[in-house]
């Protein structure tokens, strides 16, 4: 094991966090296994307690590790990236991993618009939407809920939308009503997991999630769905590219 470098001017933390994630990124760890212990990491890189619990604590900010009371340190699941360039299009990021996209509809049901919503789809006082709640899962692995807004005046046969899983909803707006979506404006949020939120995404209560707001355009330049999605952010990362 080649020792860190004590007179470089890279603190010691920062060159032994480099060579965990080395290891993780390497495959020496793969996700779900135990890292050495902070004793174990003191004795190979000769360092102080400090210097080892530092390191790991920044790769466990990051999302890299992941502690487990009384059992000890873990390597977290890669994150699903996406592109802030384009769609975001949670079923193409996971077939491109190789995972299948599997969508959970909760229900579909006609309510009567919050104020957010009402300006969002710009709809005048007195029309309903149609609400299409689903759980966004990775296999089975509960990654995004998510909640569409779309005017009753777009939507003729609510049942349509429970194909939603089987069909993405863009191609059903397209197929079955002669919507065609052509672009969207999204907005994002830190925010905290709530308990409701917790039970169906299956994490704590607490946890960092991303509010995720996206209103779609038809060809006509008209609002024809209001998306408000709660994203797990131990699970997901968004990225742009600066030219």
């Amino acid at each position: 094991m080649k020792p860190l470098d004590q007179k470089s001017i890279i603190p010691l933390y920062h060159q032994l966090k480099q060579r965990l994630d080395a290891r993780i990124r390497g495959g020496e760890w793969k996700p779900g296994d135990k890292i050495d212990s902070e004793n174990r990491l003191m004795e190979l890189f000769q360092v102080s307690r400090n210097t080892a619990k530092k390191a790991i604590e920044e790769l466990v900010q990051e999302g890299t590790l992941y502690r487990v009371q009384g059992k000890g340190t873990f390597v977290s699941k890669p994150k699903f990236e996406q592109s802030l360039g384009g769609f975001y299009s949670f079923s193409r990021v996971l077939q491109e991993q190789g995972l299948h996209p599997k969508d959970h509809v909760l229900e579909v049901k006609e309510v009567e618009p919050s104020a957010t919503v009402r300006q969002g789809l710009q709809l005048p006082e007195g029309e309903m939407v149609v609400e299409i709640k689903r759980l966004r899962c990775a296999e089975e692995e509960p990654i995004i809920l998510e909640s569409s807004f779309m005017p009753k005046s777009v939507i003729q046969d609510m049942s349509v939308l429970h194909e939603v899983g089987t069909f993405s909803l863009y191609d059903l707006l397209a197929e079955r009503y002669n919507v065609i979506v052509v672009r969207a404006k999204e907005a994002f949020e830190p925010v905290l997991i709530r308990e409701e939120e917790s039970i169906l995404l299956e994490t704590e209560v607490g946890k960092p999630a991303l509010l995720l707001e996206r209103t779609a355009y038809d060809t006509n330049n008209r609002p024809v769905e209001f998306c408000i999605s709660i994203v797990r952010g131990d699970r997901c990362r968004f990225y742009t590219e600066l030219h």
